[in-house]
């Protein structure tokens, strides 16, 4: 039996390479900051490049590209720009995402199809692009952020597009950690519950949507951005070495009841 590893070094990622989509703000912003604080060069991409660059201001190790992952072109010059600077990818964090329609009669087909390409189609391709770079000795980590709305219904908010997507994302992740898996790529899905966001500044700043979420998750309480910080890391590390198509849910209880 090998001695243990200290947990400064199993949760090190010294010399690794991460993208992270989605990053000029909320969960993404802190999974780019929390990336780079175990020690990895970490390319933080997003459409609001101003943004982008405040972010980087924080820490030398991020670095800003401005992105939009719905255009095939933004998500291979992504790839392109990480592999050119570091001549590796180690760590894909696919956290873009963009919501729909609450109802779902009020949501046509063409914006139905258009949270699908930015939520499903767009981790698939970087997915592709960061199997597809050259193989690090220590394998290379695909995180996709799912949702526990991949998990259960939305209702009574409601979000086919969105759902759907999310869910799409838990079955890809399973399909790609089966056919890439013997290459040494794991392939995981982060499911995150109801954490102040600002994409949820809406559902927290109603006094009955916030006792809604408080009354049905396990623990009372929506989550922090900090709360998800060992999940990512776990995920993205050595730690989960042998873990490959897996859904982490983090959601206070939510998927518990």
């Amino acid at each position: 039996m090998s001695a243990p590893r200290p947990a400064s070094e199993l949760f090190s990622l010294e010399g690794r390479t991460a993208i992270v989509t989605g990053a000029s703000a909320g969960l993404g912003a802190r999974f780019a900051a929390v990336l780079a604080q175990a020690g990895a060069t970490v390319f933080a991409a997003a459409r609001r490049i101003d943004r982008l660059k405040e972010l980087a201001d924080s820490d030398a190790r991020i670095h800003p590209v401005a992105c939009d992952v719905s255009l095939e072109a933004d998500r291979t010059r992504l790839a392109e720009t990480a592999l050119t600077t570091t001549g590796r990818i180690d760590i894909l964090v696919n956290n873009a995402a963009t919501s729909g329609e609450t109802r779902a009669e009020d949501e046509s087909s063409d914006a139905f199809a258009d949270v699908l390409g930015v939520n499903l189609t767009a981790p698939f391709h970087l997915a592709r692009l960061t199997a597809e770079a050259p193989a690090p000795a220590t394998g290379k980590s695909i995180i996709n952020v799912s949702s526990i709305l991949g998990l259960v219904s939305a209702a009574p908010l409601g979000g086919a597009s969105y759902s759907a997507s999310k869910a799409g994302l838990i079955g890809l992740t399973r399909e790609l950690a089966g056919q890439w898996g013997r290459g040494g790529t794991r392939v995981n899905a982060l499911a995150p519950g109801w954490f102040r966001t600002e994409m949820t500044a809406d559902l927290f700043g109603d006094e009955r949507s916030s006792r809604w979420v408080e009354r049905n998750t396990l623990l009372r309480r929506g989550g922090d951005g900090h709360e998800l910080d060992g999940a990512l890391l776990f995920l993205a590390s050595d730690a989960s070495s042998y873990c490959t198509g897996q859904v982490l849910t983090v959601d206070g209880g939510w998927t518990a009841r």
